[in-house]
Order: C-alpha cells, then sequence, then structure tokens
C-alpha cells in the first residue's frame, strides 16, 4: 500500500512567551512544547486525586464498544455518570459495571453550565482541580475562548477534524499520538463539514479514499508535561496511548467579530468564511440552470478563479480541477 508522507512535529525546548511569540507562532505550523510549567497538576492528578477534587458532580460523556469513536455516524452513547465514577472506569481496561459491554471506551470533554451559550472553563467546571493547572500566558486575556478538560480511556481514537481557534493541548497525564494534517490537504481529506470521513486513519480504505495517501502526516507523541501547539484550520486525530487528562486552551487568532457569537464549542467557520460558502452554494444552484456540459465548463472556471484568489502558495492542482467537491459545505449540527 502506497503510505502517506510522515513528518515528524518539531519539539520546542524550555519555551516562555517571548520565544514562542517570536519563533513558533508566526509560522502557523504545529509545535511540541517541553519544559512549560504547567503546575502541580502533573504530580497531583492521580485516578483517586481526581476523583476526590471533581466529586459526585455529574458529567456527560461519551460511551463505545469501540476504541475508534465516529462522530459523522455516531458509534457511541452519550451518558451521565458522577465524575468520580466515570475517572474510575475510564481508568479501567475491563469493567465491571458497564453501560454497553465490560471493554468499553470512555471519553469526557468538558462543558460550559449552559451547553448552548457558555464554553467550557475549567475554572467554572472544576474550580478544584483549576487550581492545579497553569494557563501559559502564550496569548492575550481578551483572546481567551475556553479551557477543556478530557479524560479517555486507553486506546481511545477520536476522528479528524479541524477548529476554527488557534489551541493548546497539554497532555498532563499519559501518553497520546496525535496525527495532523495541513489545511492545504483539505482536498484529500473526503470532508463532511469539519470532519474527515476516513475514519482509520492508519489503513485507510483507498478505494473509497483514494487521494487520502497524497495528505502529508505530521505526527507525535505527546508525554506527561508536553504542549502541542495547534493552528486554527490544523486537522488533528488522537489516540490515547495510555489513560490521560489532558486541557486543550483555546484562543481567538482573529478579531472577536469575525466569529459566530452563538458558538459556545468554538467550531463553526468565521462569520465571513460561513457567508461565502453559502454565497457560492447558491452560485452553484444557478449553474444547475444550465446543461451538464456548460456546468463543467463553468464550474472549472469558478475552480481556477477560486484557485488564482486563494491559495497561498499560488500553485493550481490540475487534477484538483477535475471535480467539484462532493461534500456538503455547512457544518453537521
Amino acid at each position: 500500500m502506497e503510505l502517506q508522507e510522515k513528518i515528524p512535529v518539531p519539539v520546542f525546548a524550555a519555551v516562555d512567551r517571548e520565544v514562542f511569540l517570536r519563533n513558533i507562532y508566526p509560522q502557523r505550523q504545529p509545535a511540541v512544547l517541553r519544559g512549560v510549567s504547567l503546575g502541580p497538576c502533573l504530580a497531583k492528578w492521580t485516578v483517586d486525586y481526581l476523583g476526590e477534587k471533581g466529586g459526585d458532580k455529574e458529567v456527560k460523556i461519551h460511551v463505545s464498544t469501540v476504541p475508534q469513536m465516529d462522530f459523522l455516524h455516531k458509534n457511541f452513547a452519550y451518558k451521565t455518570l458522577p465524575f468520580n465514577e466515570f475517572v474510575r472506569r475510564a481508568s479501567e481496561k475491563k469493567h465491571s459495571d458497564f453501560f454497553l459491554c465490560e471493554d468499553e471506551s470512555y471519553y469526557l470533554r468538558s462543558l460550559g453550565e449552559d451547553v448552548r451559550k457558555e464554553p467550557a472553563e475549567l475554572s467554572k467546571q472544576f474550580p478544584g482541580l483549576a487550581e492545579d493547572f497553569h494557563t501559559p500566558d502564550f496569548f492575550e486575556p481578551e483572546q481567551f475562548f475556553s479551557s477543556v478538560f478530557r479524560i479517555s480511556s486507553c486506546g481511545l481514537q477520536l476522528w479528524t477534524h479541524y477548529d476554527v481557534m488557534d489551541n493548546l493541548l497539554a497532555q498532563v497525564t499519559g501518553t497520546k499520538r496525535v496525527v495532523l494534517y495541513s489545511p492545504q490537504d483539505a482536498l484529500h481529506l473526503y470532508l463532511s463539514g469539519d470532519k474527515s470521513e476516513v475514519l482509520d486513519i492508519d489503513a485507510p480504505d483507498l478505494k473509497r479514499f483514494p487521494k487520502f495517501v497524497r495528505a502529508k502526516r505530521y505526527e507525535c507523541v505527546l508525554e506527561p508535561g508536553d504542549l502541542l501547539f495547534i493552528p486554527a484550520l490544523w486537522f488533528h486525530n488522537t489516540l490515547a496511548l495510555q489513560f490521560g487528562v489532558g486541557v486543550n486552551i483555546f484562543w481567538r487568532h482573529l478579531p472577536a467579530d469575525s466569529y459566530d457569537k452563538k458558538d459556545p464549542y468554538g467550531n463553526k467557520d468565521p462569520v465571513a468564511a460561513t457567508r461565502a460558502l453559502q454565497a457560492l452554494e447558491r452560485a452553484l444552484h444557478t449553474l444547475d440552470e444550465l446543461p451538464a456540459e456548460y456546468r463543467d465548463f463553468y464550474g472549472r472556471r469558478m475552480i481556477q478563479r477560486i484557485q488564482k484568489r486563494t491559495y497561498c502558495d499560488g500553485k493550481i492542482d490540475a487534477e484538483q480541477n477535475s471535480t467539484l467537491p462532493s461534500s456538503p459545505f455547512t457544518k453537521p449540527g
């Protein structure tokens, strides 16, 4: 099988705010940051300590009979558990208490108090634990959007997707493999909204997804204490190599009014991008008034104009001219 080109994510040691803002952030490339102080969480966040500090606060979690979770086809169930019970189960490989099967996988992505309006914030949902975690000061306070607490079973793999804000993934306990793809490889990832339809990135179905092998695969393994900088629009896929706890810190790279104000998850496209995609959808409907060979001709001209106006490298891939993207332009709800 033809394999994707693999590129190791660069690792930077002893990074402070000045080094990050001067040498790393402007590159708009993923980077592993080591030696950044995350606070006492690295020593304290054992299973017992997490359960004690988090208490019996109920949390909404994903539960799946298979470790490879698929958000497009929803191969998991949403369940509710007291936090301390959830942490105990997530740290086990076999369960005496379970919802679906004894080797089910668990995943928590913390939510705001009002899930429809408020972004997640560690200091609000888990104040006792937030005291142990030091957020790096790599952005201005007014840029802050959310801090998402994540806990996953060993072996859990999350679907490939992109976010519209910059973020730091702090690995506090356990190890995690992260695979990333550049925004410039979007047409090779078979997108449905913000998610890739290629669920198994290690053994993809190349009959269904033949262009997937062209995407350059950036890869790293995060150890406890590591930070991964994931720039906005970079696709990422995570695999928990051990039971692990992490915190994602999201902040606004663009001016605040560039984002949808009714987006508590921070995953809706910027307002201008949404308008542009809607206008394109209307233009394609207009082309439907023409016979097939005319739609083909003017569709190719539209693609050429879009590439000339927007592609950063200024190059036009002749093969990408051959078809219009078939996946929907709008994100699933």
